[in-house]
């Protein structure tokens, strides 16, 4: 059925007629149309001669896409689009969405040390050339500083171009590049509830008035910046993971507004036309749904660039701790998740009846000093808003003077502390939901403010309703250091199984995300409010946005040290020497549920990369394996053209998706079956150690009734053989079999030549694939 569905190219242009409803008066929107390039006819000298003479005005078109991508975005009624979409060449339309960010001990936590190891056999990632896509940079920061650089590298293609509060003075050796994509923004604002750009508080160039941007340019590849805090707090030293490697910034997202399909595809052109070796992605789909990979431009563009050798790292999204919430899915992109460091900034409550509840704060300003205030809890009247401390909802007379307890959630953190401000309030207790349990960020509060786990959260609210003068006053800890258990699976980090192909097991690893130190924007205060007047040269920040660019550097210092690894090897190198257990040696916890977690939650487990350096083994993969995993999943021919630029053809026997040669295994067994289901995978390593080796197998089974056999148990490498395959057959007795609370069961594999450890780990489920 797939195949004949996905074969049938009338049904991708059925899917965009559907996606756009047709109004009465005729609104114009902006689409991208994927275009067979080959089609051209000769008359026409260049593709945008083609585009405007038979496709759409001159007027209308945006972005031309020639490179990860053929084709043109353009604003169009449905009429129109109607009208382009029959044209033979025209291999399918989506409409342009919008989409949102993922919003200085780490390098040191991943297993980084001055002098030894990765940081020093790569010279620190010099030469490497990492694209970060995000609301573009703040070029002033010491991060960015080119002292004792190199020139910049000869193949570098790329532009400074110039704009608000920009020119080509603002790059340096360190910040080679810096483009800005506004056009699918604006012509999104027209049709949609966005304003054209607004001056007053963003730039029309690649200056970044937001802060995300700048923060993870500088957590992939920032300098080393001494005496660096967030008003006191982490302080230290701050350094990107990859401190030599050059910047270019692709501006794409704008501020309080998001990121448009049609921009990102273009800075994905424009990043692999100037010659990036990474590309940072910390952006998602905007509505939690993953869209097919033909419809998905980060999927398309990711694909034209790591087909030409490009890594891409993306970040998971922050949807968790619920299941099947994982963006970013596609088998080409390396997808990542967030873990905890072992780095704290604890805040306490003390209630008037002595009891101390344990929270995090990042408040910096004069101290409540142990007096006790009233305390109150606005959700008492059982108004939603009231409780969540929404804009308005507060009535002074209740909360001035006093500490105001407000539920998280439908409004930024820092903004209800404002809004407890504005009413006259003196402190704030921000209480988890259930929905986020006892996951805790850090925040830059206006005033004294302290964020507190579900549990914790009831406890408070028992005592105000059980006390005749409920009272309170909040502690502040500072910074800790050396805190265990770390790393803690971040509550917010979205989790698998994989909602397209669940095949392909993704996240594919976890990097730190919890409270990460990294430089800031100029523009505005540590917290984005309009109102924060403070300015801060570095902040604190938590999402998979922040774990996103630890891999970007990650993979910049592993390209240094090993220039002919294709993206493929670089993320198995990362994936089968990531750790899956924490500081105390014990698996990794949930830090929504305090349980063990899992590879839904961590995928390979969490990034190490003293040991990714030399993983002995890898796992590559050919972009004609892409073609074949696509062909697997029923994609038909002119569908896969959509995301590989190239005609496909496939075997005439169906290849199975779960053979594509990924560092980790899923096996699926079907609902129905009432016997014993197998699975055989087969995968191909690469040698990249010592040339004479022997690697041996060691299996931990998934679950009692479940069987693991791998053919050979042993594999002989030698100058002459750099390769070698095997087989795995995972059997079930699927009558018998007892998943766990996420519906699966997990084992690993491991090959191991007495000082390398290439492990990957096994899932055994009975989801049937949608």
């Amino acid at each position: 059925m797939g195949k004949q569905v996905l074969n049938s190219f009338p049904l991708i242009v059925f899917f965009f007629i559907l996606f756009s409803t047709v109004s009465a008066d005729e609104v114009s929107k902006t689409f991208i149309f994927r275009v067979d390039s080959q089609s051209k006819p000769t008359v026409f000298p260049t593709h945008y001669h083609w585009y405007t003479s038979e496709f759409a005005q001159e007027t209308s078109i945006l972005h031309l896409y020639d490179t990860v991508f053929c084709g043109f975005s353009a604003v169009l009624t449905s009429h129109q689009v109607a009208s382009i979409s029959q044209h033979p060449s025209v291999l399918a339309v989506f409409e342009d969405r919008r989409r949102q960010l993922h919003t200085t001990r780490s390098p040191q936590f991943l297993g980084l040390r001055n002098q030894r190891g990765l940081w020093s056999e790569s010279d620190y990632g010099s030469d490497v050339i990492v694209g970060v896509f995000d609301t573009g940079v703040w070029p002033e920061r010491r991060s960015f500083s080119d002292l004792n650089l190199g020139p910049i590298p000869r193949r570098w293609k790329g532009a400074c171009e110039t704009g608000a509060s920009f020119s080509p003075k603002n790059c340096n050796r360190k910040l080679i590049g810096a483009r800005f994509f506004s056009k699918g923004h604006e012509a999104g604002a027209g049709s949609g509830p966005l304003n054209p750009i607004n001056e007053t508080v963003e730039f029309r160039s690649p200056r970044d008035a937001d802060g995300h941007g700048t923060h993870t340019a500088s957590t992939a590849a920032g300098r080393y910046a001494f005496q660096a805090s967030m008003s006191g707090y982490a302080a230290g030293i701050a350094k990107g993971v990859a401190p030599k490697a050059r910047l270019a910034v692709y501006k794409v997202c704008w501020k309080n507004s998001g990121c448009f399909d049609s921009d990102i595809l273009a800075a994905f052109d424009a990043a692999v036309n100037d010659g990036v070796d990474v590309i940072s992605i910390s952006i998602g789909g905007g509505d939690g749904i993953a869209s097919p990979y033909y419809l998905d431009p980060i999927a398309i563009g990711s694909y034209g660039a790591v087909s030409r050798g490009v890594f891409v790292s993306s970040s998971a999204g922050n949807d968790g701790p619920s299941g099947m919430s994982v963006t970013n899915l596609a088998p080409w992109l390396t997808t990542v998740g967030a873990g905890t460091i072992d780095r704290e900034f604890p805040s306490q409550v003390i209630l008037g009846d002595g009891r101390r509840l344990s929270g995090v704060s990042l408040y910096a300003g004069a101290a409540l000093k142990g007096k006790m205030y009233q305390l109150v809890y606005p959700g008492k009247s059982g108004i939603l808003g009231d409780s969540l401390c929404m804009e308005n909802s507060l009535d002074p007379s209740m909360v001035k003077g006093k500490i105001v307890i407000c539920d998280r959630g439908s409004s930024p953190r820092v903004a209800k502390g404002l809004v407890v401000k504005k009413a006259g309030g003196v402190g704030m207790i921000l209480a988890n939901g259930i929905s986020n349990g006892e996951g805790l960020v850090g925040d830059a509060h206006l005033l004294p403010a302290c964020a507190v786990g579900a549990n914790e959260g009831d406890l408070i609210k028992k005592y105000i309703s059980s006390s005749k003068n409920p009272t309170a006053t909040l502690d502040f800890k500072g910074t800790i250091l050396g805190i265990k258990p770390a790393p803690v699976i971040a509550s917010f980090s979205a989790r698998g199984p994989n909602g397209l192909n669940p095949e392909i097991l993704k996240p594919d690893l976890i990097a730190p995300g919890v409270n990460i130190l990294a430089a800031w924007t100029e523009a505005v205060g540590p917290t984005g409010l309009d109102s924060d007047t403070r300015r801060t040269e570095f902040n604190i920040l938590s999402g998979t946005s922040m774990a996103c660019p630890h891999v970007s550097g990650a993979a910049a210092l592993l390209k240094s040290a090993h220039p002919d690894w294709s993206p493929a090897a670089i993320r198995s190198a990362m994936m089968t020497t990531a750790t899956v257990l924490d500081n105390r040696n014990k698996t990794m916890t949930d830090e929504a549920t305090g349980n063990s977690s899992t590879p839904y939650d961590f995928g390979a487990g969490h990034l190490n990369l003293g040991r990714a350096m030399d993983p002995g083994l890898v796992y590559d993969i050919t972009n004609n394996d892409y073609v074949n995993f696509l062909c697997g999943i029923g994609y038909g021919p002119k569908v896969i053209q959509v995301i590989t630029r190239a005609p496909a053809s496939c075997p005439v026997r169906r290849p199975a998706p779960e053979n594509l040669n990924y560092p980790s295994f899923v096996a699926l067994f079907p609902v129905s079956s009432k016997r014993v289901a197998s699975k055989t995978f087969i995968r191909t390593v690469s040698n990249v150690g010592p040339a004479n080796s022997v690697y041996r197998v060691s299996v931990e089974a998934p679950a009692s009734g479940v069987t693991v056999k791998v053919k050979p148990s042993r594999l002989v490498f030698s100058e002459a053989v750099k390769k070698r395959s095997y087989a795995v057959t995972v059997a079930g007795d699927t009558r018998n079999l007892k998943m766990g609370q996420s519906g699966a069961v997990f084992g690993s594999l491991t090959w191991t030549d007495g000082k390398h450890v290439v492990r990957s780990p096994i899932v055994v489920s009975q989801i049937e694939p949608l």
